[in-house]
């Protein structure tokens, strides 16, 4: 979803999905199997697929399951709810669904689809969704060019977690930097503690940071989609957008864990133009993968079915 800065994009969200739910359910049950077709013979829609559902074998559906009709009158209306319904209403409602919703970053001892996995280790019973896409999967149209943005970093968040807490400490006053926490709770009466900046102010800068919060950095998307610089230490959680395949200084640049390197890294691409437009353009075209609104659909429909497939719910 590329943002419009003169208009509400929550409310259009919302509207949206709430006007799709007065839409019969065999509407949508009619289309799968002629959706699905256009996946045939598509390799690069495999490759995804795989990647977010890297189940190989047949498991048995838990109990604390729920049929997708129960899902859709007993769950909350909420972001979580409405880009899981979006898919789940072209299969039939009997079918079950496992699912967890939130910043999930450990790996459950049962399949279950979600938004957030680590990366590391065996995840494969963490099956990736497009979840909470209003907030997380929002990408700019940048008009300003990274030769006429300012030669500084920035970053707004709130640092609640330790590593946050440790680099806004660090950097909130360096000369090179406008950084600092926007915390709603705890340590509002510290000098890091800044007003927000708005993504469209925060586009006047070469470089902006992405920081993991309770697990992925959520504006990592919007900023690589961006013309500035990304830069990040190596991501140990991912969604949808594949965080995992990322390469250090190709999609972004690689800072180390306690950012010790910022400085160095700021003053290198400052002065290495093109190696810093080489990432972003690197960054644009990974981008450029998750912006296909019919494709993204497809890709769901496809995770969920492999889903009722390999839980022996629909023939394989």
């Amino acid at each position: 979803m590329r943002i419009d800065f003169s208009k509400n994009t929550k409310f259009i969200y919302y509207t949206g999905q709430i006007l799709r739910l007065c839409i019969p359910g065999f509407y949508y049950q009619s289309q799968l199997k002629k959706r699905l077709e256009r996946a045939k013979n598509n390799p690069s829609l495999q490759k995804r697929l795989e990647y977010y559902n890297k189940l190989n074998e047949n498991f048995e559906i838990p109990n604390e399951a729920k049929s997708i009709q129960e899902f859709r009158k007993t769950e909350k209306k909420k972001t979580y709810f409405f880009d899981l319904i979006a898919p789940l209403r072209y299969f039939k409602s009997d079918l079950k669904i496992s699912y967890l919703f939130g910043d999930i970053t450990s790996v459950p001892n049962r399949p279950a689809v979600l938004k957030s996995r680590p990366i590391e280790g065996k995840n494969e019973n963490s099956i990736l969704m497009k979840l909470n896409k209003v907030r997380h999967f929002i990408f700019v149209n940048d008009t300003i060019a990274f030769k006429d943005k300012k030669d500084m970093a920035v970053w707004r968040g709130k640092a609640y977690r330790d590593h946050r807490k440790v680099f806004v400490k660090k950097y909130y006053n360096h000369p090179l930097c406008n950084i600092g926490q926007t915390n709603t709770k705890y340590d509002l009466s510290v000098p890091w503690q800044k007003e927000k900046l708005s993504l469209k102010k925060q586009l006047e800068y070469k470089f902006i940071l992405s920081i993991e919060g309770n697990d992925v950095a959520s504006n990592l998307k919007w900023v690589m989609s961006s013309n500035s610089l990304s830069m990040m230490s190596k991501p140990k959680y991912e969604t949808w957008f594949m965080e995992g395949t990322l390469i250090p200084n190709v999609h972004y640049v690689l800072l180390k864990d306690d950012y010790s390197d910022l400085e160095e890294k700021i003053r290198y691409y400052t002065e290495h133009t093109d190696e810093a437009l080489a990432i972003i353009k690197n960054a644009n075209a990974f981008v450029g993968e998750f912006l296909d609104e019919e494709t993204e659909a497809l890709l769901s429909l496809l995770v969920l079915e492999k889903f009722f497939k390999q839980s022996s719910q629909i023939p394989s």
